[in-house]
């Protein structure tokens, strides 16, 4: 078993990268209550990275075969992920929620893919954005959607 560890270190170190980026997104959901949190994002990531690093070793295996495209596997875990997404969105009366949650697993696959790939500075680069935008851009949105609540209450 130590020596899958020596031999495959990179394969090793791009599911690590991606267990833990995906885990950073999941700690902000957790912090504001969302079901989808540090577990669910963790293995959205680490799963995406999965499918690459399989799509990476497939095509140096089979090289000698013409035609055969890597790729492919990595798009199918996009639709995968859309399905996944669409289960989190639900219709309660005039309100859809779970939006974010859709998006954040959504880019999360993305994150994973990107350390499956071995593109560690796209995958660190993308987790601070997407932490930017689930923190920083929710301290503009709160109020703003205060003001509207207030704005659309009838006047008593």
């Amino acid at each position: 078993m130590p020596q899958f560890f020596l031999q495959d270190d990179q394969i090793v170190l791009k599911l690590i990268v991606a267990v833990v980026l995906g885990m950073l997104i999941g700690i902000e959901r957790v912090f504001v209550h969302k079901e989808a949190g540090m577990k669910t994002h963790a293995m959205v990531s680490l799963g995406a990275a999965a499918f690459v690093v399989i799509s990476e070793l497939i095509a140096r295996k089979y090289a000698i075969i013409g035609g055969l495209d890597p790729s492919r596997m990595a798009s199918q875990v996009i639709v995968g992920i859309g399905f996944l997404g669409a289960g989190s969105i639900i219709l309660q009366g005039n309100r859809l929620s779970g939006l974010t949650t859709a998006g954040g697993l959504w880019v999360t696959a993305s994150i994973g893919m990107a350390a499956g790939f071995g593109f560690y500075k796209l995958a660190v680069i993308t987790t601070i954005l997407v932490l930017i935008i689930l923190v920083v851009v929710n301290l503009f949105e709160v109020p703003i959607r205060k003001i509207l609540a207030d704005k659309d209450k009838p006047a008593a």
